[in-house]
């Protein structure tokens, strides 16, 4: 397998659009790597470029340490999984897996060896007879991953692969394809706006918004240590409170003051806030990091909350509170025992030693 490389890479179309900004990345051999983001952030286009689909405006595409911005898609030794399968519906499975080998003139014997090989792997060798139209959609999907399979590239690209899925076979695909992807010892890109995708598959996550990358990293990385606001927001469901709130000095330490609470700053972040005292700041705090007081460990006056319960949502093994706090409004992922009604007063405790705060100019991460 290879390794890909991206230099200062960018896409800029005739109307002027700019799709792709910048992009440096480093995919290593054998990684899967996911390209996150929402719809139009450029994902897809990066994917495309390293592919050969779509030409590169400026910057350098690098393919197991060749430069392959000249080289067309079929020489750069890369396979494509779409989003719409982009099965032939006149072939049956077998065919439309050994077409590609077949166009390469690959010796007849080996293309049945080939094909039955990733049949086996994917476990479609009772389906090797039926056309597309007789298929389900996962199967489909398995096709299509066969049919890059065959071809051993060196780089496998994916793009929204499993979107079309009902929601109970993208889970179960998601725990074929990283199967697949230990098996296989491949190197993977794969795009998705999908947050669970990426952070069940994803050996390295790049996060991108507007074109640009805003942040590479492990799933860990980037849900515990989100380079700013968009990040933070973005991963993470559901989404991380925002509360725009001041540190002030008092009572031994800092605090974050919001419009209707506050509660103290751990010693551990303290020097990290020094330079904002007295200044306004993003508080950031995750849903599943407050809990309901009747339930949590080490309720403190320093960091307890008091609120009305707006709305109460039982999903089973959590429950999500829509609480108001002052002029703001929370989200808590709490215990299922929750005895939390509508309309009702409840005491809320933050987990401080996982706050987060961000810069309200710059939008960057400041814990």
């Amino acid at each position: 397998m290879a390794e890909v490389v991206l230099e200062k890479v960018n896409k800029i179309y005739p109307n002027g659009v700019h799709a792709v900004k910048d992009a440096d990345l480093v995919v290593e051999d054998k990684e899967f790597v996911v390209l996150l983001g929402p719809s139009g952030c450029g994902k897809t286009t990066t994917l495309r470029m390293i592919a050969g689909l779509e030409e590169i405006t400026s910057g350098i595409v690098k393919i197991d340490g060749r430069i392959v911005n000249d080289v067309e898609p079929k020489d750069r030794d890369i396979a494509m999984v779409f989003q719409n399968y982009a099965l032939y519906p006149h072939m049956t499975v077998y065919q439309n897996m050994a077409f590609g080998l077949k166009l390469r003139k690959v010796p007849k014997d080996e293309i049945d060896r080939k094909v039955k090989e990733a049949a086996r792997i994917l476990g479609i060798e009772h389906l090797l007879d039926r056309k597309p139209k007789q298929l389900s959609g996962g199967q489909r999907q398995r096709v299509a991953v066969g049919r890059a399979i065959v071809r051993n590239p060196k780089v496998f690209l994916f793009d929204e692969p499993l979107s079309n899925l009902d929601a109970k076979l993208r889970v179960q695909m998601r725990g074929e394809l990283k199967k697949l992807h230990h098996k296989l010892e491949a190197t993977i890109v794969y795009v998705t706006h999908d947050q669970v995708e990426a952070m069940t598959m994803a050996d390295k996550i790049v996060i991108m918004k507007d074109g640009a990358i805003q942040q590479i990293g492990g799933p860990n990385d980037v849900y515990n240590k989100p380079a700013n606001i968009f990040v933070a927001g973005f991963i993470g469901s559901p989404a991380m409170n925002f509360i725009e709130s001041k540190v002030v000095r008092g009572d031994g330490g800092l605090w974050i003051q919001a419009s209707g609470f506050k509660v103290k700053v751990p010693k551990e972040h303290e020097d990290a806030l020094a330079n904002y005292v007295d200044k306004e700041i993003i508080f950031g705090i995750r849903p599943e990091n407050i809990y309901d007081k009747l339930f949590a460990l080490n309720p403190t006056p320093e960091n307890t909350v008091t609120g009305r319960v707006d709305v109460v949502e039982p999903l089973g093994s959590e429950t999500l509170l829509h609480v108001t706090v002052g002029e703001d409004e929370l989200v808590a992922k709490v215990d299922p025992k929750t005895q939390a009604k509508e309309d009702q007063p409840i005491d809320l405790v933050f987990d401080m030693s996982v706050m987060h705060a961000f810069d309200k100019e710059t939008e960057k991460a400041i814990i």
